[in-house]
């Protein structure tokens, strides 16, 4: 009981404290900040301040730096001849940052390369070797070294004439962009192309000029999945022969509780190591580029 009471003799405590602290925010004197009159207690004088003045005619930037305005922000997107500042550029840089991974993905080899590298994986039924760690570095790397001449490419044709001042930022783009184009345009198949052109209602004349970039994107991913997937295919024969022929020998031998992939896992890394595997479809898959 005593506890009991002790508990609720508490909870009271704080409920009347809890009344009190709202009582004194209620009745506590607001300070007047924005005030526009204000007299000193020690001079007896008035002081006329105020905190926001007169905007005025203000038509540029240095006009509203010479203004008292508050809360006033002034952004200038162009130095006055059709150039980014250097703000706006960062900002630029930084979403491009952002966005890398997606144009990595969307625009190179990048979406090939680890498709088959997955593949290649599930049929030696290895689960998790290599990990996906080292299967995306070694996609990365091999889609720089296919890209290498394309990046090359663009550097020269758009980046250092923009830097050096000769083009500006919508030619740099449009002449960056083409190198891709034409990557993408390479590994592209016609009736790919011929889908989406058919869908946005959009004529084409048979060339490469003739084709959005906002339909030559899609069009060669759907290309990259179909030839992985195919590549894929071819790799995945091999393996599953052994799974037959384990599963076949299994079954005559009568241990049919014996699970098939744990037997034929060890003849399929055999038979991969054997044939230097990982040469052959590193090799095979870069050629399938040029």
């Amino acid at each position: 009981m005593r506890t009991i009471f002790s508990g609720r003799r508490m909870i009271k405590i704080i409920c009347l404290l809890f009344s009190v602290g709202i009582l004194l925010c209620v009745v506590r004197p607001v300070s007047a900040y924005a005030a526009d009159t204000r007299e000193s207690n020690l001079t007896g004088t008035t002081d006329e301040r105020t905190n926001i003045s007169n905007p005025g005619d203000a038509k540029t930037p240095e006009d509203l730096k010479e203004l008292n305005i508050a809360n006033t922000v002034t952004l200038t997107y162009d130095d006055g001849n059709g150039q980014l500042n250097g703000s706006l550029r960062i900002l630029l840089t930084l979403t491009l940052i952002a966005l890398a991974p997606t144009l990595i993905i969307m625009l190179t080899s990048f979406t090939r390369i680890i498709i088959v590298l997955h593949f290649t994986r599930a049929a030696l039924n290895t689960q998790t070797a290599p990990p996906n760690q080292v299967l995306i570095g070694l996609a990365l790397f091999l889609t720089f070294f296919i890209m290498q001449p394309t990046l090359t490419k663009v550097y020269e044709e758009a980046v250092v004439p923009f830097e050096a001042g000769e083009m500006d930022q919508a030619e740099a783009l449009e002449v960056g962009m083409q190198p891709f184009r034409n990557f993408m345009y390479g590994q592209t198949l016609s009736k790919d192309v011929r889908l989406f052109m058919d869908i946005s209602n959009t004529q084409w004349q048979g060339d490469l000029a003739s084709i959005p970039t906002s339909v030559l994107i899609p069009s060669f991913i759907i290309s990259e999945l179909r030839t992985a997937f195919i590549i894929g295919f071819l790799i995945y024969i091999p393996f599953i022969v052994i799974d037959m022929v384990v599963a076949s020998t299994l079954m005559s031998m009568g241990m049919m509780m014996l699970p098939p992939t744990t037997i034929s896992m060890p003849f399929k890394i055999l038979l991969f190591v054997l044939a230097d595997g990982w040469n052959l479809i590193i090799g095979s898959l870069v050629k399938t580029f040029y």
